[in-house]
């Protein structure tokens, strides 16, 4: 099963809101639709990016579909109280023509029991048998996926093809060394801002899942070039990817925060998209100490990258 879905840099949609705080499915489209045509291989939706415990199951059926009818390859995220409604998202994907699914483990309930894990995972990877799949591993859904369990269940899905790395450079570390290394036709994707490098060079990573790249998509697209030349043992590259995550450093830790919807969202505000001021939950805001560091980071950043974007290019 081909794993092309799950290369290049990736980024993890928003769900934009409407004044009445409900979905804005046009300008989820138009977003995701404008961050293919710059270069993106595809997006995720719906993930914890897209705010998917604060929507329905309708709602977020209708994003996907909503995604996927304009063209854009869509990878759609499994996360749900049960594996029922998991399921039901994995088959509507496979439905509607979905490029792939990002396996969320089971939360809440019995979320810390490796034979209730399994049961789900292979729930959800057989309601759409043919979509190529990742599970995505992170600590903040309080279950570890390992080894043992990764290939026990891609002995019998064949769709399982890759696995989605949210934690820290540990976790990438464990990966590349128990998962990918063991077999070289699974995948492995960067799923947090801090560590693309890491990921690519150190972990041999083949994509980028990304927040920071719907606000800035292009550096994080030349970025992810960088890492890749550097993995290919390109010295320059090498030392332009440092210098780059860099300079990214403090927007791209929004990503491990509990705030990152809220960082990441203001951050696409600063740039004109104004359908993302709103957040479902009236109380979801950052502080005004927040924001205006916030701006402060993000001006620093943008300061710095036109000088050193001259610099690259003579």
């Amino acid at each position: 099963m081909s794993d092309n879905i799950f290369t290049g840099t990736i980024p993890a949609l928003m769900t934009p809101c409407t004044p009445e705080r409900t979905p804005d499915f046009d300008a989820l489209v138009k977003k995701g639709r404008e961050l293919v045509d710059l270069g993106m291989s595809a997006v995720v939706y719906c993930g914890s990016m897209g705010d998917w415990p604060l929507l329905t199951e309708a709602q977020r059926q209708e994003g996907v579909a909503r995604l996927v009818a304009a063209g854009v390859p869509t990878i759609v995220g499994t996360g749900a109280v049960n594996s029922k409604e998991a399921v039901s998202h994995a088959a509507h994907a496979a439905k509607v023509g979905a490029s792939g699914l990002m396996v969320i483990p089971r939360v809440l309930s019995r979320g810390a029991s490796p034979a209730a894990q399994k049961a789900h995972f292979e729930a959800v990877l057989s309601a759409a048998p043919k979509l190529p799949s990742v599970i995505y591993n992170s600590p903040y859904y309080g279950f570890a996926t390992r080894a043992d369990l990764f290939f026990e269940l891609r002995a019998k899905h064949a769709n399982l093809i890759g696995f989605k790395e949210f934690g820290g450079a540990v976790d990438l570390r464990y990966a590349a060394e128990h998962i990918t290394s063991q077999d070289e036709n699974v995948t492995l994707m960067a799923g947090v801002d801090t560590q693309v490098f890491h990921g690519f060079v150190n972990c041999g990573a083949t994509g980028a899942i990304t927040g920071i790249g719907n606000a800035l998509p292009r550096e994080v697209l030349q970025l992810v070039a960088l890492c890749r030349k550097a993995a290919e043992g390109d010295v320059t590259a090498r030392r332009q990817a440092r210098e780059l995550e860099s300079a990214l450093a403090v927007l791209s830790s929004f990503d491990e925060g509990t705030d990152l919807v809220l960082f990441y969202k203001y951050l696409m505000v600063l740039n004109g998209d104004k359908e993302y001021t709103l957040h479902f939950n009236e109380t979801d805001v950052l502080s005004d100490s927040q924001r205006r560091y916030a701006e402060i980071q993000y001006g620093l950043f943008r300061t710095w990258y036109a000088g050193w974007s001259k610099e690259v290019a003579a």
